[in-house]
């Protein structure tokens, strides 16, 4: 009960100093950071896995809110960019994972596994079945997770400026219909079907894509009070942050510094092609930096909601990535697992 309170107080504490300074995703970092803090420091507590998978299905329904076939034409109309960007990603992704098990003692299909910049839970979920160490995996892959969602919180940051300020009050307890519960119906039957279906990320995607039909087309608006969003990203952030365990962490000591080298690495060169992105689409730079981000869906939905980025348009491209690469991550890791081991 000791640690619990201490998570859960400090958490909140956290959460409210960074939205009291109007950090995006204040209520998804604020629990992150107080969950590694614990997990570095031997804390035993975990998040059971399904309240994990609800709080992602409660997260698809907010992005439902916002996905409709608005977001269709800009992809379709500019297609050879975004194919363009989309190759760039996976070829940066493999030039990451390459070098790693180049320069460092990861096996190949680790690194491999570890560096594909998709949903970090579907990769830690797929990895084991081609021959990769899961604990490094994880650690690799929520390391990124963490970076990547520290920085765009703060890009964010300082892509509103004072306007952060200027944003409407947050009605916290709105009065609820019956809307809601078909909501929270939504959520769980998504975290059911996902893995029934063999849907990698189902949990968040389902929910994301079933809504969205529902949302626009009138069927049934969707109802996903503050109060809900707030506990999920409190349990994603929990989630995330406990996972960095010290048994792991010393693991992955030997390699940190190549890891993090390439989590930089890649953030830069991801970087680079949302400052393209601006240049030759109608978007801003936070749209394009949150789209072009190699985190992992959830946290990546949480900072663009929290702002003022085209939640559509990231998740339209973020998806499309974390498509392509459970496509082609299989190969992918084989040849970098043979190609890089073969040159050291």
């Amino acid at each position: 009960m000791g640690q619990w309170f201490i998570l859960v107080v400090s958490s909140l504490l956290l959460g409210i100093i960074f939205q009291t300074f109007h950090v995006p995703a204040a209520l998804l970092l604020g629990p992150m950071i107080v969950g590694v803090v614990m997990g570095l420091t031997g804390a035993s507590v975990r998040i059971h896995p399904l309240f994990f998978k609800i709080s992602q299905g409660i997260l698809g329904c907010m992005i439902a809110q916002s996905l409709s076939p608005s977001i269709l034409p800009p992809l379709l109309n500019d297609w050879p960019l975004v194919l363009m960007v989309l190759v760039a990603t996976l070829l940066a992704s493999g030039l990451s994972g390459w070098l790693l098990v180049r320069f460092s003692q990861l096996p190949g299909p680790t690194g491999a596994w570890g560096s594909s910049p998709g949903g970090a839970s579907a990769m830690v979920a797929m990895a084991g079945d081609f021959g990769a160490d899961v604990r490094l995996v994880a650690f690799m892959q929520y390391l990124r997770v963490l970076f990547v969602a520290t920085a765009a919180a703060f890009v964010a940051r300082m892509a509103m400026g004072d306007s952060a300020s200027l944003a409407a009050a947050v009605v916290w307890f709105p009065p609820l219909t019956w809307r809601f519960f078909a909501t929270l119906f939504l959520a769980v039957a998504g975290v059911w079907l996902g893995p029934r279906l063999r849907i990698p990320s189902g949990a968040l995607l389902l929910p994301a894509m079933v809504g969205a039909v529902l949302h626009s087309t009138g069927t049934v608006a969707l109802e996903v009070p503050e109060w809900l969003l707030a506990m999920a990203y409190t349990l994603i952030g929990w989630s995330v942050g406990l996972r960095f365990t010290s048994p792991i962490f010393k693991l992955a000591l030997r390699t940190l510094p190549q890891m993090i080298a390439s989590i930089i690495g890649l953030m830069l060169i991801c970087g680079g092609m949302a400052w393209v992105l601006t240049k030759l689409l109608h978007v801003d730079m936070l749209t394009a930096y949150l789209a072009t981000s190699p985190g992992g869906l959830d946290t990546v939905a949480i900072i663009a909601a929290g702002s003022h980025a085209d939640l559509g348009f990231v998740m339209a491209m973020q998806t499309l990535r974390l498509i392509t690469i459970l496509v082609t991550g299989p190969a992918m890791a084989r040849f970098i697992s043979r190609s890089a081991s073969s040159s050291s």
